[in-house]
């Protein structure tokens, strides 16, 4: 039963309220020290993904992978670069496709269960930078798509996987949806929504696309409307009930083989409580969940200004080399 019931964040009084805790770090948070390479793979659709690499010369790599509109030079990928390096490991941030600050060049891009260009990733630092060990850390969405990934693999998972972890993932993308609907994440949902639509109104010019409205598309005012509307029929799903079924990792926990940590805060804004995987995580000896009272969505904040490592930093580093880095070298 790997629930991890006890944990010692006790963040100060202001980061006990979880908008504080979510907004914060994003806005105010910043990470020095990085200093990426940026490699380009061009996949064999004509498209290509951007990835940022900090080599430390060893074998051992921490793949990131960021959140919905995210990118490889948001303050949680940084530091979670940053922590890579302070363990001797290298570190690999992925920009999904669209994400790079350069508009992919197909009408799809990436959605929250697009395994696949996690593993064409995978397979180029395997191939390209020869290494030993590779272990995957994904925020929220890029969460969803880590742990998706390694429950698709199951027992066929490549032995170069040393282990997973998701930090504030939407296990169930229904349940994450409703409650970024609800009142109180007002702000959230429009930040996302003028992003997402803004990308959207460009492919559907861009790519000459009659059979969906721009009209709709600038009406929508949430994810499902957005989803049903442009995610799921240009990533070959009937509806956003089906994307969401098909795509929510929490049916894939069962199967996951690897060393996985899953950290989901109680308070976090973004998440329903179906996105917290207490049964699957009990099932499953492979799966450990942890569930801090506090933390927001990807917030952790353990003080202002921001300490050089945020307390899931801490926890990220201490599962690596637990379960992980002290098996392999």
């Amino acid at each position: 039963m790997p629930i991890i019931a006890l944990n010692n964040f006790k963040p100060p009084l202001i980061f006990r309220n979880k908008h504080i805790n979510t907004i914060a770090p994003a806005l105010l948070r910043k990470v020095k020290g990085v200093a990426y390479t940026r490699h380009r793979i061009n996949t064999d659709d004509g498209d290509f993904i951007d990835i940022d690499r900090v080599s430390t010369g060893s074998s051992a790599v921490l793949i990131i992978t960021h959140g919905l509109e995210g990118n490889s030079y948001k303050a949680y990928v940084k530091g979670s670069a940053n922590t890579a390096a302070k363990i001797g490991m290298d570190a690999i941030a992925v920009n999904l496709r669209g994400c790079s600050e350069e508009p992919n060049k197909l009408l799809s891009s990436y959605h929250s269960g697009k395994t696949d260009d996690l593993e064409l990733v995978i397979n180029h630092c395997i191939k390209q930078f020869a290494y030993e060990k590779i272990y995957l850390l994904g925020y929220s969405l890029g969460g969803n798509i880590t742990l998706k990934f390694v429950g698709e693999k199951g027992t066929a998972i490549s032995d170069k996987i040393g282990g997973a972890i998701g930090v504030s993932v939407p296990c169930d993308l229904k349940s994450s949806s409703v409650q970024l609907s609800k009142g109180s994440n007002f702000v959230y949902l429009q930040r996302f929504m003028r992003s997402l639509k803004k990308k959207a109104l460009y492919k559907i010019e861009n790519h000459k696309v009659t059979t969906i409205s721009k009209n709709e598309i600038k009406k929508a005012n949430n994810f499902h409307d957005y989803d049903d509307l442009f995610t799921a029929p240009v990533h070959g799903f009937a509806s956003a009930e089906d994307y969401y079924e098909k795509c929510s990792s929490k049916y894939f926990l069962s199967d996951i083989k690897v060393p996985t940590l899953i950290i989901n805060a109680l308070d976090d804004p973004f998440l329903g409580k179906e996105c917290y995987p207490f049964k699957e995580a009990r099932e499953n000896n492979f799966v450990f969940l942890e569930t801090p009272k506090y933390g927001g969505h990807v917030g952790f904040s353990n003080g202002f200004p921001f300490k050089e490592q945020l307390w899931h930093e801490k926890r990220i580093a201490a599962f690596l080399q637990e379960y992980s880095l002290g098996q392999n070298n």
